[in-house]
């Protein structure tokens, strides 16, 4: 009961936070998603160092800050201080275009036994986390919602959420198959396809809302929740490689920033390329 009511409430002060950054203003959006990949990376780097891989962490993150800044900036295009934005990102470009090489020289220089998994490590982690966060701020556009517009963003994670609760609650009651024994010995078919059903209503509850198609959120729904649950899969393998039950713990009761939010981050690339196909068909 104790550890039921510390996760609640960490989970209720997570969903605070989360929904006042979204609500408040595009800025502290950014500031939400920041937080997440450094979180995030920095938790993925601790765990390839239990694998005896050891990635530039420092150089990683300033790709993936310089990677995510740019993108968010480009999202921001209706607010007047892009220009700027945009005029010291690309003073900054010449770094950017430097940082990946110096990774190789770096491992030059390090003598380290196995330079390419250090720099594959170091990468890994901007594609794994950085990029796909940096993609969520196209929601609204990608959607025909245009320019920022925070229910979508929230829209958008509760059906993630929605995936992840009726999954559980479907999966507690009624599972009996297991999904991926070797990965995630508590998953079932049974919560898989709950956690689908959640996402899907949840897609269409955000299409009444919105005034959307609910053929786009319907079909958007299910493509979170089916990559989301990979991302899931995906997590728990570089924690049992890296021997840890969780990727940190930074929210009580739920562990790190990737057990939070994996299947979010995860299921972003397939969602933007969904929405992509949509607008160039």
């Amino acid at each position: 009961m104790r550890n039921l009511l510390v996760r609640t409430l960490s989970g209720a002060v997570l969903t605070v936070v989360v929904v006042g950054a979204v609500l408040w203003s595009q800025w502290s959006f950014g500031v939400l998603l920041l937080a997440i990949l450094v979180g995030g990376m920095w938790e993925f780097y601790r765990m390839a160092r239990r694998e005896d891989i050891y990635p530039l962490k420092w150089l990683g993150l300033g790709t993936a800050l310089f990677v995510a800044s740019f993108l968010l900036a480009v999202s921001a295009e209706q607010v007047a201080l892009l220009p700027r934005a945009l005029s010291v990102l690309l003073w900054l470009l010449p770094v950017f275009i430097l940082l990946i090489p110096l990774m190789f020289v770096c491992e030059l220089f390090l003598k380290r036994a196995r330079p390419a998994a250090d720099v594959g490590a170091t990468l890994g982690g901007v594609f794994y986390v950085a990029v796909p966060l940096s993609m969520m701020a196209y929601l609204p556009l990608l959607t025909g919602e245009g320019g920022w517009n925070p229910w979508v963003i929230l829209a958008y994670i509760f059906i993630i959420w929605a995936n992840d609760v009726f999954a559980y609650l479907v999966g507690v009651s009624v599972g009996r198959h297991h999904l991926y024994e070797r990965i995630s010995p508590n998953k079932s078919w049974e919560g898989f396809f709950g956690g689908i059903v959640g996402a899907i209503a949840m897609g269409c509850l955000a299409a009444w809302w919105l005034d959307g198609s609910y053929w786009l959120w319907c079909c958007l729904a299910a493509i979170a929740a089916v990559s989301g649950v990979l991302g899931d899969l995906i997590e728990s393998m570089f924690k049992r490689a890296a021997g840890v039950k969780d990727s940190g713990n930074i929210l009580p009761g739920h562990g790190g920033w990737l057990d939070r939010f994996d299947a979010l981050i995860f299921s972003l690339p397939f969602v933007v390329a969904y929405l992509v196909l949509l607008h160039i068909s």
